[in-house]
C-alpha cells in the first residue's frame, strides 16, 4: 500500500505502549495493531484526530505516502 503508517515511531518518541495508546484513544489494541501494521484499508477522521491529540502530533507525523507499485490493491 502506498500509505505508510508511522504510529510506532511516535509511540517510541512518546515512550508509550500500544495498550496505553489504545486506552487513551478509545479503540481496541487489536484495531490499533491493524492500523499500526499497515493492514487497515481506512481510518476514521475521528480516530486520526484522537491519535494526534493523544500523541501531540499532526496527521502527517503518522501517515506518509510512498511511491511504489499499487497493482492488485
Amino acid at each position: 500500500m502506498p500509505i505508510a503508517v508511522d504510529i510506532d515511531v511516535m509511540l517510541a518518541k512518546r515512550k508509550m505502549s500500544v495498550g496505553e495508546l489504545a486506552d487513551r484513544v478509545g479503540i481496541t489494541p487489536a484495531n490499533l495493531a491493524v492500523l499500526k501494521n499497515g493492514r487497515a484499508k481506512a481510518v476514521r477522521f475521528a480516530t486520526l484526530a484522537a491519535l494526534c491529540e493523544v500523541l501531540g502530533c499532526q496527521p502527517g507525523d503518522l501517515l506518509r505516502w510512498e511511491a511504489g507499485d499499487t497493482a492488485g490493491e
